[in-house]
């Protein structure tokens, strides 16, 4: 059941919005007929043990509109009180993304973040500010606007997300409570000027870990996400409770630093994939999170494929960063730990 009532979403993050979301994604049986529910909720309570706040509920993992129903309402019964449910509304196009969204405000998610079709080509910011309000006019949840440039949208203005689309959806979308802040790269320029502008008037984050300390010191950051910060086990969620207060900053610090040789690892094998495809590498990502306690096991095609080299670099990493690594062989990430 959604944490707030309608119309009062933004009220609600400004003052409840905080930790860290993670992302889950579906697992099917091993013959990818039917979702495998055991080891969703399994995923679900690992969540909650390494101290997530919430999670994104993916939706780019090979599910069809029924199935992706059933997983949210999968994910959000087993989420309970103790995690806000965000559900990825990324489907071809804005009928499907208004379905997707009314289906989230049925099954009772919190917050709907939405992504932008492929074959969405707007002709101008108008057009993609229209797309943005229609699914929060129709859903009535609160919406974290994903603000980076690999919507292609760098064609209408040099940081693909500009601050002046981001004001008007502020100001005019009530249903807008958050901003996913990975504006105008390469640099960090384009996401310290949301901050500058939409600090206190709604969430403003920055997932990418590696940027935490900056935004933390600098405007008070209190929640991260959505990312896949399971491949660092309790790290993320621990690290922005330290960085957060004074006295335990140089603890936090001294966090960040151990992550490095995961962190080096992570942007070798997994940074060039999304930025050479467009694309999340979610076979990679499901590896990772197995690494550190989850179930792993099948998602369905088109996917890009895993190769030994890649999971001995991620899993030597996590290792030399200290994570609880599983001893368990990489054969057993391909069934799961709750095989159906």
């Amino acid at each position: 059941m959604t944490k707030y009532k309608i119309g009062e979403a933004r009220t609600w993050a400004l003052e409840s919005l905080r930790g860290c979301a993670g992302c889950i994604q579906p697992t099917f049986t091993d013959a990818l007929d039917e979702l495998n529910e055991q080891a969703i909720r399994f995923d679900v309570q690992r969540e909650k043990e390494i101290g997530m706040a919430g999670l994104l509920i993916v939706s780019e993992c090979g599910t069809t509109p029924s199935e992706f129903e059933e997983f949210t309402r999968i994910v959000v019964d087993e989420a309970g009180d103790d995690l806000v449910t965000i559900l990825q509304v990324s489907e071809p196009t804005l009928d499907d993304s208004v379905a997707a969204a009314v289906m989230g405000s049925e099954v009772g998610v919190d917050l709907l973040m939405p992504s932008y079709p492929l074959y969405f080509n707007p002709a101008s910011l108008d057009d993609v500010y229209e797309f943005t309000k229609r699914i929060g006019d129709t859903s009535g949840l609160g919406l974290i606007i994903f603000a980076l440039d690999q919507w292609n949208f760098g064609r209408l203005h040099p940081a693909g997300f500009p601050i002046s689309l981001l004001e008007r959806m502020v100001e005019d979308i009530p249903q807008v409570v958050a901003i996913k802040n990975e504006v105008g790269g390469p640099g960090v320029g384009g996401i310290a000027a949301v901050f500058e502008r939409f600090k206190g008037r709604v969430i403003v984050t920055d997932p990418l870990e590696f940027n935490a300390p900056a935004w933390i010191a600098n405007y008070g950051m209190s929640f991260m996400g959505t990312s896949n910060y399971e491949w660092l086990g309790s790290t993320v969620p621990t690290m922005l409770k330290l960085l957060s207060k004074p006295d335990t900053w140089d603890a936090g610090m001294e966090l960040y630093w151990r992550m490095a040789p995961a962190r080096r690892a992570h942007a070798a094998v997994c940074t060039p994939l999304v930025a050479n495809s467009g694309l999340v590498p979610r076979m990679h990502w499901k590896y990772q999170g197995w690494l550190n306690g989850f179930n792993g096991g099948p998602i369905r095609q088109p996917h890009m494929r895993i190769s030994a080299a890649q999971m001995g670099t991620l899993r030597n990493a996590a290792i030399a960063s200290g994570l609880d690594v599983t001893s368990d062989d990489d054969s057993l990430f391909y069934t799961g730990r709750n095989p159906r």
